[in-house]
């Protein structure tokens, strides 16, 4: 919303200097985006008289004019043609700089010099279009700069107002609150109609179909109207707040629009047939034409004003194209209504049309403002363009609406705003502003109506929230708010979930994240048959693509996908994982499981190419010792690695799954070559899958200090001969199962076979780590303890001494 100072200052007497103005009215809840000064700088350009007008002798478009300044008379050659001798013009001296940095110096034009310019109203930038140099009033006085003379130092304030204030998208609803916080009056002169002895009623009629959309609409008749341009103050009052000059009688709906915040509309009466208007709902798929000139399909949602045989007009937006105002008309008919807001905004979003009109009508226009600003439109109209105002007004009001009445607690204002205000200064605060308050239900409250121009007050709060406005924000003591803050642990899935992400990153992976909308044939794509669980997908209803259509049962689809994705940049050194749900379909039910799972991939080179380190690549080991470590940092133990049961999408023989107990919590491995196949991958990846769920119940406490020992370790080395089908997980198991106090750790540092093993025999290097918290281990200790781990070790497992 745009305003200007002198503006407002015709409704209200302040004292503010501008930049006053606008600081007290933000702090009022009007927030001032700018404020433009009109005509400060142009100071330079001032009213001169032309004694002379002379041919160019060099070009024939050209005149050289004898200008009079009051002080001196200069030259100045012109290519204007609508001057002559005697004429008040205004003339920018050299180093006056004009509307777009133009600056203006002496000039030698065609052989003639130039000391200026004779300026138009478009130079000034007092209108968009002008046919020639600006003719002044003859009584102006010579050397006035022109702006001063003329009336049109001004300031420009533009307004952000937010969507629950349509009673500030108007010059009077700003100058209420400008009044308000100034302590002075509100002038709003009312509206002074001559009447013909002709009635409008025997002249139009006006029905309403649909009174929940237009709860009320009025016109007035004007006839013998002459159209034409509107006069200079009109035009630049309008064009000092972005609006373009049309002519004499749509400017006058603009302007008392912006002046008193409600929308008018004029139709030429001779296109109204029967004389008659109808509001009512459009029909299903009816087309419309508006002023702009664009088609519009209608649905029964939208709200139409009609002829007798027509739509001229979708209301509360924009005219027909039929029904404008021309040049040769003749009778107006002058409507001023009220719109039920969300139909106005369901039009006005649908068709991609928002107008000024729309912009207030969609918020909430004011309608007991309907018949105010009805009058004044009408008594400018026959003002400007010479018309007669009919006799009477058509007011089809069928249900009047119920004003709104609201109690206020004096001792809740003072509870909630913390100020000590007293019941006279918050009644003279409420009243400033257009509200009726009288006594309320008890001592301590006022009863409040509130009037139609401020729909946003609904509530107590809503009241409590004007007297902290009006008293000020800025003079309410600021309080901090008191609080006790509770200490409490993190749930444990929060936690293993951040672990999780930390322990993969400290491992040297990057978090992956892809959209959980996937392909419907991904799941094939890595293998998995009609028969498992995970091929029953969750479909999208609207789905973005067909790329995008299910969602995801598994993350090993949407890794692959950017393995490929990165391999084809020639990124082939890759760790990533992806930490996030995947939704399985539940039987006989249309709710799915959303379970938390964990995929990495790891593929190419184990270190980065360098002269201070081989190049190897990857292998099942490195996947593996990434597995185990983070079922470490998440105090996950007892896991087994049992490479009998295995993934579709994983090498047989070169994978495994993980188990705790009977269930199956992971898996890891090579992936299957077809499954690479599938998504153009010509190295070898390794991944592995965690269900984060079943580790989440698995998970232990949280890591507890254990102290240091001061006494020395003892290690002991033996290489055991076993048979080939015994897993060094079984090795680890009897040395950690025999419960002996003084092992520490142990660990498997060799295997060997071939020379010096029997065929079907391996061999295995342990080591064993003793100590003890209280004291240092003797030689004997140890060799017992030692002994007792491979005796052990002889009868489970058959392993003999090498």
């Amino acid at each position: 919303m745009i305003v200007t100072y002198n503006w407002l200052k015709e409704f209200v007497d302040f004292e503010s200097a501008p930049q006053e103005l606008c600081d007290r009215l933000t702090m009022a809840g009007l927030e001032v985006d700018a404020l433009v000064a009109i005509g400060a700088d142009l100071d330079a350009v001032i009213v001169a008289r032309l004694d002379g007008v002379e041919q160019h002798p060099n070009a024939d478009r050209l005149t050289v004019c004898q200008v009079n300044t009051g002080t001196e008379v200069v030259q100045v050659v012109c290519g204007a043609t609508n001057h002559k001798t005697g004429d008040l013009i205004a003339l920018a001296q050299p180093g006056a700089v004009l509307p777009g940095d133009f600056k203006i110096k002496k000039s030698k034009i065609r052989g003639e010099a130039s000391f200026g310019m004779l300026c138009s109203e478009k130079e000034l930038a007092l209108a968009e279009e002008s046919a020639g140099i600006m003719i002044l009033p003859s009584h102006l006085a010579l050397g006035t700069p022109v702006f001063t003379a003329l009336g049109l130092k001004d300031f420009q304030i533009e307004l952000d107002l937010t969507p629950n204030r349509p009673d500030c998208l108007s010059v009077v609803g700003v100058a209420r609150e400008v009044a308000a916080f100034s302590a002075k009056q509100l002038n709003v002169p009312a509206p002074q109609i001559t009447e013909c002895v002709d009635g409008i009623a025997q002249q139009a009629i006006v029905e309403i179909e649909n009174p929940e959309g237009c709860p009320r609409y009025a016109a007035r008749m004007i006839k013998g109207v002459k159209i034409g341009p509107s006069p200079d103050w009109l035009v630049r009052r309008l064009e000092t707040v972005g609006m373009r000059s049309i002519n004499n009688v749509v400017d006058v709906t603009n302007y008392v629009m912006l002046e008193l915040g409600h929308p008018l509309h004029a139709f030429d009466f001779s296109d109204l047939a029967g004389g008659k208007i109808v509001v009512k709902s459009a029909q299903e798929g009816e087309k419309f034409v508006t002023l702009d000139g664009a088609e519009h399909t209608l649905t029964s949602a939208d709200l139409m004003i009609c002829d007798g045989d027509r739509s001229v007009a979708m209301a509360g937006v924009m005219g027909g194209l039929d029904s404008e105002v021309k040049d040769d008309t003749d009778t107006i008919l002058l409507e001023a209504a009220y719109f039920k807001p969300t139909m106005i905004r369901r039009s006005s979003k649908k068709h991609g049309l928002h107008t000024e009109a729309s912009h207030r009508f969609e918020r909430g226009a004011d309608i007991d403002m309907v018949p105010v600003s009805l009058n004044r439109a009408a008594s400018l109209i026959a003002e400007l363009a010479d018309g007669e105002v009919l006799a009477g007004i058509i007011d089809n009001y069928p249900q009047q609406l119920t004003p709104v009445s609201l109690e206020l607690s004096v001792a809740k204002v003072h509870r909630l705003l913390a100020i000590n205000i007293d019941y006279s200064a918050i009644k003279a605060m409420l009243e400033s502003i257009g509200l009726q308050v009288k006594a309320g239900s008890c001592a301590d409250s006022l009863q409040v109506d509130i009037p139609s121009f401020r729909p946003d007050l609904e509530r107590e709060v809503d009241l409590i929230e004007e007297v902290a406005r009006l008293y000020g924000y800025d003079q309410i003591p600021v309080s901090m708010p008191v609080g006790t803050v509770e200490g409490k642990m993190p749930p444990v899935r929060q936690v293993l979930q951040k672990n999780i992400r930390q322990a993969m990153v400290t491992a040297g992976f990057s978090e992956a994240m892809n959209y959980s909308f996937v392909a419907a044939d991904s799941v094939q794509k890595i293998g998995i048959q009609v028969s498992d669980c995970r091929s029953s997908q969750v479909k999208v209803l609207n789905p973005l693509s067909e790329d995008q259509s299910v969602m995801r049962t598994s993350l090993v689809p949407s890794l692959l996908e950017t393995v490929s994705h990165n391999l084809n940049y020639r990124s082939t050194d890759l760790n990533m994982f992806e930490l996030r749900p995947v939704f399985l379909p539940q039987e006989d039910s249309d709710q799915c499981i959303e379970k938390l799972s964990l995929t990495a991939v790891m593929t190419g080179n184990r270190e980065p190419e360098g002269w201070s380190q081989d190049v190897a690549a990857l292998d099942f080991y490195d996947l593996k010792g990434v597995v185990e470590e983070l079922l470490v940092k998440v105090n996950v133990d007892k896991v087994k690695f049992d490479s009998s049961i295995t993934q579709p999408y994983l090498h047989p023989g070169k994978s495994c799954s993980l188990k705790l107990g009977k269930q199956v919590i992971g898996c890891l491995g090579e992936v299957h070559p077809e499954a690479l196949n599938n998504y153009s991958i010509d190295q070898s990846v390794y991944l592995f899958e965690l269900d984060i769920e079943a580790i989440i119940v698995a998970a232990g406490e949280f890591a507890k200090f254990k102290p240091l020992s001061r006494f020395p370790d003892v290690t002991r080395d033996s290489a055991l001969l076993l048979d080939d089908e015994i897993a060094a997980d079984q090795v680890m198991a009897v040395i950690n199962g025999g419960k002996n106090k003084l092992i520490e750790s142990a660990t498997i540092f060799d295997l060997y076979t071939g020379k010096g093993v029997p065929v079907g025999k391996k061999s295995l290097a342990i080591r064993i780590k003793y100590r003890d918290l209280n004291k240092t281990l003797t030689e004997s200790e140890v060799s017992k303890s030692h002994d007792k781990v491979i005796r052990t070790l002889c009868k489970q497992l058959g392993a003999e001494i090498r």
